[in-house]
């Protein structure tokens, strides 16, 4: 069963680096629900460049039941990055992040590409 035929509609986003002047996700989804939250990206086969999910209300996440590696950008209250964990892999049990409110999953090598750090501001916009 294709879990996104069932799943709630998304709003989206645009996530800029402010730190860094960079765009990270042009096409970012965001997960403020109970479902939306705990479905994710799950059955998802990857993340095109300029996609992403933002997730609400978390300082962790896993990777459990995921096919493909992502970025995770963890963010404070205030849009402060206080940890990226670059290229993780599907399976890993937990990701945490002390002091982290929301993360952002984006594709693999989007951190690196984008000089994404621990203390970059990142800002939201409307897509």
């Amino acid at each position: 069963m294709d879990v996104r035929g069932w799943a709630p509609a998304f709003p989206r986003v645009i996530v800029v680096n402010v730190t860094r002047g960079a765009t990270l996700a042009t096409r970012c989804r965001v997960a403020d629900g109970f479902l939306s939250r705990g479905i994710g990206l799950l059955g998802r086969s990857r993340l095109a460049d300029g996609e992403g999910l933002r997730i609400t209300r978390t300082f962790a996440i896993t990777m459990l039941f995921m096919r493909f590696a992502i970025d995770a950008v963890f963010l404070d209250r205030s849009g402060r990055v206080v940890r990226v964990a670059p290229r993780l892999r599907p399976w890993t049990p937990m990701v945490a992040a002390p002091g982290a409110v929301e993360v952002i999953e984006l594709p693999a090598g989007t951190a690196e590409r984008t000089r994404t750090q621990a203390g970059d501001v990142l800002r939201f916009a409307a897509a």
